[in-house]
């Protein structure tokens, strides 16, 4: 597996928690297209704030070697940057809206 490739199953994983989160919790959905972007932006930006912990894509391969845990702490880390997104734009809509 190269770093690239978990990259992209991050943002994957984000993508899908995102869209699972709304389906469940309906008063924070987007529709599709809102909770697919939300999921990616989100995603992404809790794994750049947390990669220096050692959950990088880099960090989990490394010298030819996988290791799974960070994997699974990055994939967890992925999915709630995505919930916690939607949760962050729907307050900020809310917000928005009573002006």
């Amino acid at each position: 597996m190269t770093a690239t490739l978990i990259s992209l199953i991050s943002i994957f994983i984000g993508l899908l928690g995102a869209n699972v989160f709304a389906a469940f919790y309906k008063k924070y959905s987007f529709g599709l297209t809102g909770n697919t972007i939300a999921g990616v932006f989100g995603s992404i930006f809790l794994i750049k704030s947390f990669g220096r912990l050692g959950f990088r894509p880099n960090n989990i391969v490394s010298d030819g070697h996988f290791f799974l845990t960070p994997f699974l702490i990055n994939l967890i880390i992925s999915v709630l940057g995505a919930i916690l997104a939607l949760i962050f734009l729907k307050k900020l809509q809310l917000k928005l809206d009573r002006r």
